[in-house]
């Protein structure tokens, strides 16, 4: 929830449309649900279609505005840990550094499709670029052609055409999770296979990529002392406006003109992160990019525009000129950002762009193919000219102490009761490196359930008698499924224990110069004999001189015939590994969790009379 509203955009302020009120009702603020109706009503007295949807857009806007103001003030306070939005650009000495390990760092996979018409291209990025505040760096990735192995070269074209009856490469429709993946389509003939092991296959990607680097990341540490305050550091100066108990407002100051390469580019300067009393970043609820000074120009040109009767060219020129000319004069920027948990202190980073590095690149990627298994022998290199650290791998890998009490305590039971006839209980925990680790060879024993009635006081009454195909337990996926029309009477509780499993895991430290027989490091490349250590029982990762861990780029599982070698499996990283850390299942336990369940009710169980 980080709303920002377009100064490009016009319409209608919710100031000004209290203003309209009578002087009785000037005494009692308007409701959310009042302003909304009475804007709507304004909304149809509107004439002109131009005008019509300014306002609506604007209008709709900052009733947004206000809504998000009034949950984020009203949400509860609960605790909740994020990850640090800094981690990545504190791994590298300068913003360019970052800026040339993104570019370096970009290879493109071939990957199987479904279809013989169709070959999917997925560029795989060293980042993935989901902090809080995005990729803090203004950037663009062009694709423009891909080459076939004939020498053909296939223009890049925004969508897929039914009528084109040549190849084409288009974005891939089928990857909603990678914007950036391709198709490569071949053309398809009414009655004729094709296969697609003959058709001519992408060698290389082509396209250009631009990102722009700021000067310099200033950091300012802040608790509640700054409130009011200034620190000022070179051309930045920062202003702790307020820092309540889950949110701070923050004012930047850059004395400093944008660089001329991003004057027209929207950026966001402004990345603010808060810790608690335990040193951990707390995750954002949401934040507000907008402070009185840009309320005001709205409200100025909401008065401007209701004096209009129809939408014109030379007005909107006159909105456009305002906004401009109001950006020019602003040298701040704002925001209010509320964090899940309260504040201890924050930390406020801003980019500087007053000067820029702009990085142009045009590539010429080869198409790279590394099934997750293969029959291959040969084990390919994946030697990429960058370091990428792992910032995830530390809070993952405390999985692996995972005590009895700790599984318990984190045990959220969930209840759905829509389908009475499949009513569900299940016992769910937070994912760890732990589960990573269970294996197959489960034992769950004995998993006994009860259900009972509820007595006169609401309290746990008689049990009852059940046929056997009135409840199923699943304990791998700690889930009792039960079925209320095969039930005497209407359940209330049911009462049992739920087996949970829990691995013991042993942890070394490994020189990468001194590896034991079955592990051998080509390179950047770990090659892992299953034989000695099976994946089912082993996890390794890496580390460099640096002592970070380095990031997995993939791994491939090399599956070998009778007569062959035994089976390995590869593990590729951004760096050179110095040391190992590995991490062994020497046992599994069986933890059983003791509940009494309150169950909900469904609305038409239809129990047996």
């Amino acid at each position: 929830m980080d709303l920002r509203l377009p100064l490009t955009t016009v319409g209608l302020c919710l100031a000004v449309l209290i203003s309209g009120c009578s002087p009785s009702d000037e005494k009692r603020p308007q409701s959310l649900e009042e302003k909304t109706a009475q804007f709507e009503k304004s909304l149809d007295a509107i004439q002109d279609p131009k005008l019509k949807d300014a306002v609506a857009n604007l209008g709709g806007s900052l009733l947004l505005l206000e809504r998000a103001q009034q949950k984020l003030a009203i949400k509860p306070i609960t605790t909740e840990y994020g990850e640090d939005a800094m981690a990545l650009l504190k791994h590298y000495p300068t913003p360019q550094a970052l800026v040339d390990t993104y570019i370096n760092g970009l290879f493109v996979l071939r990957k199987d499709s479904s279809s013989d018409y169709l070959t999917d291209l997925q560029p795989v990025f060293p980042f993935n670029f989901n902090m809080p505040s995005e990729f803090p760096f203004p950037h663009g990735l062009e694709w423009q052609s891909v080459t076939l192995s004939n020498k053909k070269v296939i223009p890049f074209q925004p969508e897929w055409s039914e009528t084109d009856p040549g190849i084409q490469l288009s974005p891939s429709s089928s990857s909603l999770t990678n914007p950036d993946d391709l198709t490569v389509a071949y053309p398809f003939v009414e009655g004729e296979e094709v296969d697609n092991k003959n058709q001519p296959q992408p060698a290389t990607l082509k396209g250009k990529v631009e990102v722009i680097a700021p000067r310099k990341v200033f950091t300012f540490d802040l608790t509640h002392k700054d409130v009011g305050q200034t620190r000022t550091d070179d051309n930045i100066s920062v202003t702790l406006r307020a820092l309540e108990k889950n949110y701070a407002e923050v004012e930047v100051n850059n004395s400093t003109a944008l660089a001329p390469d991003v004057s027209d580019t929207p950026l966001n300067p402004l990345i603010v992160q808060a810790k608690d009393t335990t040193g951990q970043f707390l995750s954002r609820s949401g934040s507000i990019n907008e402070d009185a000074a840009h309320i005001a120009l709205y409200q100025k040109q909401l008065a401007e525009m209701q004096k209009q009767t129809a939408w014109s060219d030379a007005f909107e020129k006159q909105l456009d000129d305002e906004q401009q000319a109001f950006e020019h004069k602003q040298t701040h920027h704002y925001t209010k950002v509320y964090f899940n948990g309260p504040i201890d202190s924050l930390e406020v980073n801003v980019l500087d762009f007053s000067a820029v590095t702009v990085t142009r690149k045009e590539l010429e990627l080869a198409v790279r193919r590394f099934d997750r298994n293969t029959t291959d022998k040969t084990i390919q290199s994946l030697n990429l000219p960058v370091v990428v650290y792992d910032d995830q791998a530390a809070a993952w890998l405390k999985g692996s102490t995972l005590d009895e009490e700790q599984l318990k305590k984190n045990i959220h039971v969930n209840q759905s009761v829509e389908d009475a006839s499949a009513a569900r209980i299940e016992f769910d925990h937070p994912k760890s490196f732990n589960d990573e680790l269970l294996g197959t060879s489960f034992s769950p024993g004995d998993t006994p359930v009860t259900f009972f009635t509820q007595d006169d006081k609401g309290k746990r009454g008689e049990p009852i008698e059940l046929p056997p195909e009135a409840f199923e337990i699943d304990p791998l996926h700690a889930t009792i499924t039960y079925d209320l029309t095969l039930f005497p009477e209407t359940p209330a509780y049911a009462v049992g224990s739920m087996p949970l499993f829990l691995a013991n895991i042993a942890k070394s430290s490994l020189d990468t110069q001194k590896l034991p027989k079955g592990l051998e490091l080509k390179g950047n490349a770990l090659v892992v004999d299953q034989k000695v250590f099976p994946a089912q029982d082993w996890r390794f990762f890496a580390k460099d001189a640096s002592g970070n861990y380095l990031k997995e780029i993939l791994a491939v599982s090399h599956d070998a015939s009778a007569e062959g070698p035994a089976m390995v499996e590869v593990h590729y990283f951004y760096g050179q590994p110095t040391s190992l850390e590995t991490y062994q299942r020497t046992n599994l336990n069986t933890v059983e969790y003791g509940f009494e369940v309150k169950l909900d009710k469904a609305e038409n169980p239809n129990p047996v009379e």
